[in-house]
């Protein structure tokens, strides 16, 4: 005799994504900010405008990282670069410019003597005239 068993099947275990609450204290200017930001950009929620913000900083990083400079460009072709210190954090060191200066051995005993001289120098007149303009 043979019996029959039904397999049950199981629904697939679905994975709650929990969504993150996120609270500001902002001062009364950064609030206002915020609004007319929110208005001018026809956005109905703090979380659009704060996924907005938070898309375009991470673009900011990533190019940063890169060592690339995030700037602006007028119609007129006037760039401005931003500076901003956080974003300066994660740019590369990169190597600044160096030169090659051929010095005769005259040139290196003249700079070796400026350098070991005990008094400072004093400035010229031309350049007390220079700083005075």
């Amino acid at each position: 005799m043979v019996l029959k068993t039904k397999k049950r099947i199981e629904a697939p275990k679905t994975i709650r994504i929990r969504k993150a609450k996120f609270q500001a204290d902002l001062a009364p200017a950064e609030d206002r900010t915020m609004r007319a930001l929110k208005e001018e950009l026809q956005l109905m929620s703090n979380t659009d405008l704060l996924s907005d913000a938070l898309a375009l900083f991470k673009w900011a990083v990533s190019e940063r990282r890169l060592g690339h400079r995030i700037l602006s460009e007028s119609a007129t072709g006037e760039r401005r670069v931003l500076v901003l210190p956080r974003l300066e954090r994660v740019a590369p060191d990169l190597l600044l410019p160096r030169i090659q200066i051929q010095w005769t051995p005259g040139q290196l005993e003249s700079l070796a003597k400026l350098a070991s001289t005990a008094e400072p120098a004093h400035p010229t007149a031309a350049l007390i005239r220079a700083m005075r303009d």
